[in-house]
């Protein structure tokens, strides 16, 4: 069973509860999962959520919109993977982040197919990490097998390797076979992940210009559409990629210095 799991909080620091803000009334979330059920590759769709109190509203969000849930460690995200993954009987997983709400499930199909195609060949396959990748932040898919998780949720011990899930895989190439999917053009000057209010504002201009209830559109059409409108694009253009990893590579240093 290829299975996504696309975990989900409401504690961010950087823009708290961002994943249920509205645009057109409809929350970000719920945009994420009907652009992700259109992907052909999959077989279920599970949101991967914490047992924090402030997290209730995701289930009650799941539950409104049916659709599968599990609730795990909030620090430790790879836990929460492994164990979500292990409930569901997830052969495949296919990882995605709520905070890429403009997910192309296009994109989705071509790294599950690429995965699917070398699974003999690599353990690991994605699209933006190892960085520098091709695709625009907000784009992110990583496809590995139940068992490399498993490998992982044994195995790390860094701060960082918890939280973040894939460190383990991506950051030990001498460990696994890995390999990134790229594009022949380099769209890595697009930001489209929400982290900050410039993030959601650059997303909120993108959602009501298409005005598609079905949220059809793909990402080239995104990209002609902020190639037309480079003031849009302004909007985000100063925020540093991967802010979020810095703290986790902060305690990797106070880990490592015991």
């Amino acid at each position: 069973m290829i299975c996504v799991i696309i975990q989900s909080r409401l504690g961010s620091t950087r823009l708290p509860e961002k994943v249920l803000m509205k645009i057109n009334g409809r929350p970000l979330l719920s945009c994420m999962i009907e652009r992700v059920k259109r992907a052909r590759k999959i077989d279920k769709i599970i949101i991967a959520t914490t047992t924090s109190c402030l997290d209730n509203k995701i289930e009650v969000f799941c539950k409104n919109e049916n659709i599968e849930y599990f609730r795990g460690s909030e620090d430790d995200v790879l836990d929460r993977y492994y164990n979500c993954a292990r409930l569901f009987g997830a052969k495949v997983i296919v990882r995605l982040t709520s905070d890429c709400p403009l997910i192309d499930p296009c994109i989705i199909d071509e790294v599950v197919s690429c995965y699917l195609d070398n699974r003999f060949k690599y353990d690991y396959i994605a699209n933006t990490v190892p960085p520098p990748g091709m695709y625009p932040d907000g784009m992110d898919v990583e496809v590995f097998s139940f068992n490399l998780l498993e490998k992982a949720w044994i195995n790390a011990k860094k701060p960082s390797e918890r939280e973040h899930v894939t460190f383990y895989f991506w950051k030990n190439p001498d460990l696994f076979k890995i390999y990134r999917h790229d594009l022949k053009t380099d769209l890595s000057n697009y930001r489209l992940t929400l982290d900050y209010k410039e993030d959601y504002l650059l997303i909120k201009e993108i959602i009501e210009h298409f005005n598609d209830e079905k949220l059809l559109f793909t990402m080239e059409d995104i990209i002609t559409f902020l190639e037309t409108n480079p003031d849009i694009v302004k909007i985000n253009k100063h925020i540093e990629k991967n802010m979020g990893w810095q703290k986790s590579l902060e305690r990797d240093n106070a880990y490592e210095n015991k």
